[in-house]
């Protein structure tokens, strides 16, 4: 097992062998289609339809992992091949757009004629963190900003940043950049830490990031930039595995290096309900149409954005961190003094509900049923968990399904391995 992704509605999960790729459907459980044609390391469906993007595994023979093939399962063809000057890292698509990740490039499609938009430039990123969101309009692609923003606490000078630039390193920092439009509408500020995992929900309107610590999960509207929930995953720096909201946007759930897996409620959103999409009021920190375009985008990357900012003088209102984050960090100190009340106010949320691995030491990927109150599990044992959630209580939720999910594709004493998971 070379790789495993549930498909964009979470319907169902795609993986990568050493012989080839299969796709397996959730509920119910089973597989529907195969092919042994050589090993795989990303394969990435489009929805439910027949479309796959497929990408060769490195160190396998007559496998090339800087090939992408389109295929349609359903006629058995080809639709095109596409050969990159480095190895591909992840492949994210929705009904318009194709992105392929590379480590220091981004190349966006037009899905459609499979004709090169745009390319962005980006600093190392040999984990390929990114995200696209399912939904076409709007379609936003975020990413790791290569530097700090110039009004971020990290941002001590122009040396520095350069030195961060230079040397690979990710800043806490998160680029929105429009994929219709091909311009980047915003800069957040998410984490003082590396950026670790980014996460869009299905209509385009929340972005969940991770730092590399692992402890706490942040949740912005999009494009906006306004901060929206805070959530402590634990108090133990931790890797973060996977982030997946539920398709109304009611419930976000992270798997990490840890045996459990927390699942976060998203109530009294802010200016909006989630199943209509965020629609909160622009803060200090967002992006307004001041440059004559509808979301203050600018073509290009990173740099585009801050020169536009720099001409229009309006560095500081399009990046500034909010003052209520100063605020909170003050309040953090003086927890012990302040009431139970106010004390909430500044502490993120813990969750609500949450479940226990079976085996310890898995790495394992999430999703939120679309119809109940479910949530599913792929765990790098080749296991399909299947459990249920107390909405109305919380708590730990119960087993009901278990499968084993390679047991086709590997012998019972195999040492697969999920070596992908996006």
């Amino acid at each position: 097992m070379l790789f495993a992704n549930f498909n964009q509605d979470f319907s169902c999960v795609s993986v990568g062998t050493r012989k080839g790729y299969s796709i397996t459907n959730c509920d119910p459980f089973g597989r529907v289609y195969t092919k042994n044609d050589g090993a795989k390391g990303i394969v990435e469906m489009l929805f439910c339809t027949s479309l796959i993007a497929l990408v060769g595994a490195a160190d396998h023979p007559q496998s090339s992992p800087r090939k992408l093939q389109i295929v349609n399962t359903k006629r058995q063809s080809m639709i095109c091949e596409l050969l990159f000057p480095s190895s591909i890292l992840a492949v994210k698509l929705n009904r318009k757009t194709l992105v392929v990740v590379l480590e220091t490039e981004i190349y966006i499609y037009d899905i459609s004629n499979m004709r090169l938009l745009h390319v962005i430039d980006t600093t190392k990123n040999p984990e390929a963190i990114c995200a696209l969101s399912p939904s076409s309009e709007p379609s936003y692609l975020a990413y790791p900003s290569p530097v700090p923003s110039p009004t971020s606490p990290l941002s001590t000078s122009a040396h520095t940043r350069s030195a961060q630039s230079a040397s690979g390193s990710l800043s806490g920092d998160v680029l929105i950049f429009d994929t219709r439009t091909l311009t980047v509408v915003n800069v957040i500020q998410a984490h003082k830490s590396p950026i670790s995992h980014l996460a869009i929900n299905s209509t385009g309107t929340l972005l969940a990031t991770a730092s590399d610590k692992g402890t706490v999960i942040r949740v912005f509207a999009i494009p906006t930039a306004e901060k929206l929930y805070q959530f402590r995953r634990g108090t133990r720096e931790a890797k973060i595995h996977s982030i997946s909201f539920n398709t109304v946007s009611s419930l976000l759930a992270v798997s990490s290096a840890t045996d459990t897996v927390h699942i976060f409620r998203l109530s009294g959103q802010k200016g909006g309900d989630p199943k209509r999409g965020a629609t909160p009021s622009s803060p200090a920190g967002s992006v307004d149409s001041q440059d004559g375009r509808g979301q203050g985008g600018l073509e290009g990357g990173y740099e585009a954005f801050i020169d536009g900012k720099k001409k229009n003088g309006n560095v500081a209102q399009a990046l500034r961190r909010r003052s209520v984050g100063l605020t909170r960090n003050i309040a953090g100190g003086m927890s012990g003094y302040l009431p139970n009340t106010l004390t909430e106010m500044w502490e993120p949320s813990r969750d609500f509900a949450y479940l226990k691995l079976p085996t310890s030491g898995v790495r394992c990927i999430v999703a939120l049923s679309s119809n109940m109150p479910h949530i599913m599990v792929v765990s790098s044992e080749g296991y399909f968990y299947s459990y249920n959630i107390d909405l109305e209580n919380g708590g730990e939720c119960s087993l009901m399904k278990q499968y084993r999910f390679v047991s086709y594709l590997f012998p019972p004493n195999s040492n697969a391995s999920l070596t992908a998971c996006l």
